[in-house]
């Protein structure tokens, strides 16, 4: 063996030896993990019943978009002849995965609150089929909004193209199904949904916020809508608006949940990029037009216009 040999052959075994060490640590590390969640050092969910799945309510998520839209989203062909069929068994294994969750989610708040049994499967399946009978009344209001979106946009082509790639359209047809759930009082599951939406969108609706018809997010990225939001019909806001809540309080989740802390918006506002109504007993009233990057606050009347005046500009 020449030397270089024997040099690599001295390095393989010091490296085989220190992964072997530090591999040798690891039982004590996972020990001292395991003491950690004994002694509620923790959040951890450590039972023999199963909480919800997040993994699986976005599946429902994307399933649901197939029904809501149809022929838009299937990876297969969808036509008059198997139409029945397809959405038939696509309804049929949703509803499944849906009552599950929803099962799941009860069953969870049950057993964190010492709370009196439900009967959280027959819930499951009840609730669940609360939601599929929403399902046509939904896609009304969706073909509404993407109407709107359509009739105030000169860059759309068609309702196609708004369909298949608007950050906004996406956003608030989970919202609405995420609202449906919400006003059966699910817990979690709309929280699950609305922000995985706003994962892939930049879009923070609120599934408790109650949002009227031909409701329109143009761009989209930054828009924030608290849960207490009440909005109008024929609605339009721009990136970067933020409907929220006046400063809060450390002890705020005690204090103020349940309560109204954010905004409403009336039929017919447009609010421009970047403007922040913030404020439960702010109104901005109908026909209203809110300028971009506007701080408001307090109430506006209807037909008011609100504008920043034009900065001054430096050129160098």
């Amino acid at each position: 063996m020449d030397r270089d040999t024997a040099t690599e052959s001295a390095t393989c075994r010091s490296d085989a030896e220190l992964s072997s060490n530090c591999r040798a640590q690891l039982p004590e590390i996972v020990d001292r993990i395991v003491r950690g969640c004994d002694e509620k050092k923790c959040y951890h969910h450590i039972a023999y019943e199963p909480i919800p799945s997040r993994e699986s309510v976005i599946d429902i998520v994307e399933g649901m978009r197939d029904i809501l839209f149809p022929g838009y989203f299937s990876r297969s062909r969808l036509d008059p002849v198997n139409l029945r069929y397809t959405l038939g068994q696509s309804v049929s294994v949703l509803y499944d995965m849906l009552a599950e969750q929803i099962c799941r989610s009860i069953r969870h708040e049950c057993f964190r609150y010492d709370a009196a049994c439900v009967h959280c499967e027959e819930q499951g399946h009840k609730l669940s089929l609360a939601l599929f009978q929403s399902v046509p009344s939904i896609q009304e209001v969706l073909a509404d909004d993407v109407s709107a979106a359509y009739d105030g946009d000169p860059a759309a082509k068609s309702c196609d193209e708004i369909i298949f790639s608007y950050p906004g359209i996406f956003a608030i047809m989970v919202y609405r199904l995420a609202h449906r759930l919400f006003e059966l009082e699910v817990p979690l599951l709309p929280r699950i949904m609305t922000e995985y939406a706003h994962s892939i969108t930049g879009i923070d609706i609120h599934p408790g916020a109650e949002i009227g018809t031909r409701f329109v997010i143009d761009h989209g990225t930054g828009v924030v809508i608290g849960e207490t939001t009440e909005i109008g019909n024929n609605v339009r806001v721009y990136q970067g608006v933020t409907l929220g809540a006046l400063s809060l309080p450390k002890d705020a989740g005690a204090r103020l949940r349940g309560r109204k802390r954010h905004p409403t918006i009336e039929d017919d506002v447009i609010i421009y990029s970047g403007a922040t109504i913030l404020g439960g007993d702010t109104v901005i009233g109908q026909r209203s037009v809110i300028g971009g990057n506007v701080w408001i606050t307090e109430s506006i009347p209807p037909d008011t216009k609100v504008l920043m005046e034009p900065p001054k500009l430096v050129y160098r």
